[in-house]
């Protein structure tokens, strides 16, 4: 692997770079040691009609986290050939913290693997996990 020694402040203006992010407030707050973590603050448009954070939401901060993880890593263009989402529990939060690291880089494959963190009055708590496998982008 070919770790980026500027991986946060590249993250950062990838992320700059999808009006979906800013929509959601989605950060990228660290990159360090083939670790990634994004934060999200909650909002009530990101919801689901009992007030929690909608799993599809879930879904994107597995999606990118492991992405960023793994670019930052490998300093490829990537894309997502699978991704899955466990949720343990309800994501109730005032912020949602979401961790990716790198479990192998092949040559063609990346798998990595996530936590989804709801932070509430101080207090974190494990609400989902997951993993995806990414592939070089071919041009």
């Amino acid at each position: 692997m070919n770790a980026l020694p500027n991986a946060l402040e590249y993250l950062q203006n990838i992320s700059r770079t999808s009006l979906f992010n800013e929509w959601t407030g989605l950060e990228v707050t660290r990159a360090a040691n083939g670790e990634v973590e994004l934060r999200l603050p909650w909002k009530e448009e990101l919801g689901q009609y009992s007030g929690f954070l909608h799993a599809g939401l879930i879904g994107t901060l597995i999606d990118t986290v492991c992405g960023f993880t793994a670019a930052a890593a490998t300093g490829k263009r990537l894309l997502a050939s699978h991704y899955s989402v466990n949720c343990l529990s309800p994501a109730i939060g005032d912020v949602f913290l979401a961790r990716g690291k790198v479990v192998k880089a092949g040559k063609r494959q990346i798998f990595t693997t996530a936590e989804v963190f709801a932070e509430k009055d101080g207090v974190r708590k494990l609400v989902a996990t997951g993993e995806t496998i990414l592939m070089t982008a071919v041009e």
